[in-house]
């Protein structure tokens, strides 16, 4: 009888394990692709897309957990890529030249230009690729998605603040 329950037991143990692992990471459908300033300033242009820049710098842990968690999330990477175009930028890089409202920068002036004092930091462009705002630290993804729609929607050319767009359940008037 105890080998009977045993052998039950590791049937069960078997059955659970091949049959209930969790399901695999749901791959994006699109893959956003993180560019150098120029190219990705040029495609925002002609692909009238918002702009994603992520300053970084090689030592920050924050930068490396924010690629991990939130980045790198499937739902996140679909969204980017279908709503924004993604520039990635090394804060501390003085080996490339960018040109940005007619005026050359490197990157570390480039990030000196755009107001940024940590890492990491997400600066917003809008589809003419003026400044709407920077925002300094770790962005969990449960607050970038409904920040990137805030943007992508152009709520704050509305006046309406963030967190007003929270409290309407992530909505803004359509009046553009």
């Amino acid at each position: 009888m105890k080998k009977l329950i045993s052998i039950f037991t590791l049937l069960i143990a078997i059955f659970s394990i091949c049959c209930c692992e969790k399901e695999p990471a749901r791959e994006p459908a699109v893959r956003s692709e993180w560019l150098p300033f120029d190219e990705g300033i040029e495609l925002a242009r002609n692909e009238k897309k918002p702009v994603v820049i992520d300053f970084y710098t090689s030592w920050c842990h924050w930068c490396k957990v924010m690629d991990k968690q939130t980045f790198s999330d499937p739902e996140v990477e679909e969204f980017l890529a279908e709503n924004f175009v993604t520039i990635r930028i090394n804060a501390e890089s003085a080996k490339e030249n960018y040109k940005y409202k007619d005026r050359e920068y490197n990157p570390i002036q480039l990030t000196r230009a755009f107001g940024v004092r940590g890492f990491p930091s997400l600066a917003y462009l809008d589809r003419e690729g003026d400044l709407i705002t920077v925002v300094p630290g770790f962005v969990p993804k449960d607050m970038f998605l409904p920040f990137l729609r805030y943007i992508k929607n152009e709520c704050y050319k509305q006046q309406m603040t963030f967190k007003e767009f929270l409290k309407k359940k992530e909505e803004c008037d359509e009046e553009k």
